[in-house]
C-alpha cells in the first residue's frame, strides 16, 4: 500500500510537471512573439527620431508598441502566476516527501534493532527450532527469508525517495529564481511602459502643436486610399462582370449546341425540327458567385475559405498597426478597407494563397498587386517594386515584390475581398 501510494505522488508530480512545462514553454513562445514585434516598430520609430513632420505611422507605431509592451506584462503575470501554482505544488511534495521519508526511516530502524537482537545464527536456529511442528518450523524459515527481502526493499524505498525528495528541492530552488528573474523583468518593463508613455504625451503634445497641419495630411492621404480602394473595388467588379459575360455565352453555346444536335436528329428520324428554345436567362450581374462557376475556380474558392484564420501573412515580419473598418482622427473618420502592416524596411511582399494576377498597377507613385483566388481577392497595396505582371500564376508564399516606406516608416496595406465585398484580414491570416 505504502509502495502504491509512493508512485501515484510520483506519477501526479511528474504529470503537474509536464503539464506546467507545456503551459510556460507556450507563454515563453508568446512573450518573444511581442518582443519581436516591439523590436521592429522600434527600430522603425528609431528611423523617425529626428522628423519634425509627425506622420500617422509613427502615432500608431508608438500607440501599437504601448499595447504590446502592456500585453508583455500581461504574459509575464501569467508565468508568474503559473511559477506560483509550481512552487506550491513543489513545497507539498517536498513536504510530502519528507513524511515519507521519515516514516520510511523510522520503520527501517525498528527492523534493524530486531535484526540487531536476533543477529547471529544461534538465535535464528532456536527460532526456528522452538516451532511446535514442521509445518511452522517451514514458515518461520520462509519469515526470516522475507524479512531480509522486505529490508532490503525498504532501503531500496529509502534510496528513491530521497532521491526525488533531492530533485524536487532542485527544481523548487530552479522555480523561486526564476520567479525573481520575471519579477526583475516585470519591474523593467513597467519601467520601459513608464517611458514610453511619457513619449506618447510627448507625442501628443508635438501633435496638439501640429494638429491642423497633421489633419490636413492625413486628409489628404485618406481621401487618396479611398481613391484607390475604389479603383480596386471597380476593378474587381468589372473581373465579375466580365466571368458573368463568359458564363451567358458558354449558356448561350451549349444552348445552340443542344438545338443543333436535336435538330439534327429529328431530321434523321424524318420528322419536324423541334420549337426554337426560349431565350437563355441572363445571370444576375455583380453576382460574385461567377467567379467560381468553373470546377476548378469553384475549387479554389473553397481551398481558401477553408484556411479561414490559417492564412500566412503577406510579410515574414510585422505587426498590424490600423485594423480594419472606421476610424476617427479628431473630428475626421475614415474607413480601412484592409489592415495596415508596419515590417521590416525593404521587405518582401508574398501572395498568401495559389492564385493568378488579375492586375497591376501605379497610384501615387506606388505599386499595388490584385490576385484572383476564385471568389476570393488579395490586394497588396504600397509596393516600391514588383517581380509579377497579370495573368501570372502565382503560389502561396511566393515573394510578389517589395514593401515602399510611408513617411519613413515601411508600410503594407493588405486586403481581402469576397467578391466585391470587404473583409477583415484579421481574422483570415494566422495568429
Amino acid at each position: 500500500m505504502k509502495l502504491s501510494k509512493f508512485l501515484f505522488l510520483l506519477l501526479f508530480v511528474l504529470s503537474a510537471s509536464v503539464t506546467f512545462a507545456q503551459s510556460s514553454t507556450e507563454l515563453k513562445r508568446k512573450k518573444e512573439a511581442i518582443q519581436r514585434e516591439i523590436e521592429l516598430l522600434q527600430r522603425n520609430l528609431n528611423k523617425t527620431a529626428n522628423n519634425k513632420k509627425l506622420t500617422l505611422g509613427q502615432i500608431n507605431a508608438l500607440n501599437k508598441k504601448i499595447s504590446l509592451m502592456q500585453d508583455k506584462i500581461t504574459v509575464i503575470n501569467s508565468e508568474i502566476k503559473n511559477l506560483d501554482n509550481q512552487i506550491h505544488e513543489n513545497t507539498n511534495t517536498v513536504i510530502n516527501l519528507k513524511g515519507q521519508l521519515g516514516q520510511l526511516k523510522k520503520e527501517y530502524g525498528a527492523m534493524i534493532r530486531f535484526a540487531q537482537r536476533n543477529k547471529n545464527a544461534y538465535d535464528k536456529m532456536m527460532f526456528i527450532f522452538a516451532a511446535k511442528d514442521f509445518n511452522q518450523a517451514y514458515k518461520r524459515i520462509k519469515y526470516l527469508q522475507q524479512f531480509g527481502q522486505y529490508r532490503k526493499k525498504q532501503a531500496s524505498y529509502i534510496q528513491g525517495t530521497q532521491k526525488e525528495l533531492n530533485y524536487k528541492i532542485v527544481i523548487l530552488d530552479k522555480n523561486l529564481k526564476e520567479k525573481s528573474n520575471l519579477l526583475h523583468e516585470q519591474e523593467n518593463e513597467k519601467d520601459k511602459l513608464g517611458k514610453n508613455k511619457n513619449q506618447q504625451s510627448a507625442v501628443l503634445n508635438k501633435y496638439s502643436k501640429q494638429e491642423k497641419k497633421f489633419r490636413q495630411d492625413i486628409a489628404s492621404r485618406k481621401k487618396q486610399q479611398a481613391q484607390l480602394d475604389r479603383s480596386i473595388r471597380a476593378a474587381i467588379v468589372r473581373e465579375i462582370e466580365l466571368e458573368r459575360k463568359r458564363a451567358e455565352a458558354a449558356a448561350k453555346a451549349a444552348a445552340a449546341k443542344a438545338a443543333a444536335a436535336a435538330a439534327a436528329k429529328a431530321k434523321a428520324e424524318n420528322r419536324p425540327a423541334p420549337a426554337t428554345p426560349a431565350a437563355v436567362a441572363k445571370p444576375k450581374a455583380n453576382s460574385s458567385g461567377y467567379l467560381a462557376a468553373t470546377p476548378e475556380a469553384a475549387k479554389l474558392s473553397a481551398a481558401f475559405e477553408s484556411n479561414r484564420g490559417s492564412l500566412p501573412w503577406p510579410v515574414t515580419a510585422g505587426s498590424i498597426t490600423e485594423s480594419f473598418g472606421k476610424h476617427k482622427e479628431g473630428q475626421a473618420s475614415y474607413n480601412n478597407a484592409g489592415v495596415t502592416i508596419q515590417t521590416a524596411e525593404g521587405a518582401g511582399v508574398r501572395a498568401v494563397f495559389n492564385g493568378k494576377v488579375s492586375k497591376v498597377g501605379n497610384a501615387l507613385g506606388r505599386y499595388y498587386v490584385l490576385i484572383k483566388h476564385g471568389q476570393f481577392f488579395t490586394v497588396y497595396q504600397n509596393l516600391r517594386s514588383v517581380s509579377v505582371s497579370a495573368g501570372d500564376d502565382v503560389s502561396t508564399k511566393q515573394n510578389i515584390g517589395t514593401v515602399a516606406s510611408s513617411g519613413d516608416i515601411p508600410e503594407l496595406q493588405f486586403q481581402i475581398y469576397r467578391g466585391a465585398v470587404a473583409q477583415n484580414p484579421a481574422a483570415w491570416i494566422a495568429k
